[in-house]
């Protein structure tokens, strides 16, 4: 019974660490793209987080993985490293942190919409109408910025592949980490990740060199934070609790994202927003509690 609930508390620590500092890295690195391009912020914090690991890995004694897994390893460091973080940088251009947030939340609907196709887990009506709702949730937040409609467009697809590329890395990191564990396997796939992006190092950096000391402690806290210990915690989730759950997560980050977006940024979303977010979250929410 002890050791059930001390499982238990250490669970939904994790779930806490995850959803604050992901959640405030929407807005961070809204701050942050002032002096850096997107390309190169992504290359900084893989590259400080990687080194991060891998140094924690060392004490750890983390060993090399099997040359059989490399390819999928790589792949899911790509995926969910390079690509999460770059095009959601790149994404922020044109959409504000909070609502970045709540697009990524969708990162659920495509966790299970691949590990039903790939992986035979199963997929209700009541899981569809949860999609179908999230997405409409996405069409009215589009609806949030008539101005520069199309700009704004560009940046939801972004961010929308964002949240894919790391729905493939939670989906189809199971097996690899029951045979690795998750301290092992965050390490490798950060590492892959972070070697994708050194062919944008130099200009990472020459911002740096003349960045504001403010968006470069932002920078450090992206990398440090948010680019760090979540990955651990959560992937720590997985192991103990399955994809499907440990992604619900994901589901209330925006609500902190938006508190730190307030106060940091003074970003206010339009009623569009509010409404499409709210509508978003619900379907999001439908679909990831469809076997509860």
């Amino acid at each position: 019974m002890a050791n059930r609930r001390q499982d238990y508390i250490s669970i939904y620590g994790a779930f806490m660490v995850t959803i604050i500092l992901w959640g405030s890295a929407f807005p961070f690195i809204k701050f942050a793209l002032q002096d850096f391009q997107a390309e190169h912020l992504s290359t900084l914090r893989l590259v400080i987080a990687s080194v991060i690991l891998m140094l924690i890995g060392y004490i750890k004694k983390v060993s090399f993985p099997d040359m059989k897994d490399i390819p999928l390893l790589v792949l899911l460091g790509i995926c969910g490293f390079a690509v999460y973080h770059t095009a959601l940088s790149i994404g922020e251009y044109y959409v504000s942190a909070g609502i970045a947030s709540l697009l990524v939340s969708t990162t659920p609907i495509f966790s299970a919409l691949l590990a039903t196709t790939f992986l035979q887990a199963t997929f209700s009506k009541f899981a569809w109408l949860g999609s179908i709702i999230a997405f409409l949730g996405i069409a009215l937040i589009s609806l949030g910025n008539g101005s520069q409609l199309k700009a704004y467009f560009i940046g939801i697809v972004l961010i929308l592949l964002a949240s894919f590329g790391e729905s493939i890395y939670f989906t189809f990191q199971q097996s690899l980490l029951e045979k690795y564990g998750f301290m092992s396997l965050t390490v490798y796939t950060m590492f892959a990740g972070a070697l994708a992006m050194l062919i944008w190092l130099p200009g990472s950096l020459q911002d740096l060199q003349s960045a504001h000391v403010d968006t470069i402690l932002a920078v450090l806290y992206l990398a440090i934070g948010p680019s760090v210990i979540p990955y651990l915690a959560l992937a720590y989730t997985i192991q103990k609790m399955g994809v499907s759950d440990a992604t619900i997560s994901l589901y209330l980050t925006p609500v902190i994202s938006l508190v730190f977006a307030y106060f940091m940024l003074e970003e206010i979303p339009t009623i569009f927003a509010v409404i499409g977010g709210c509508v978003t979250l619900i379907g999001v929410g439908i679909t990831a509690f469809r076997e509860k």
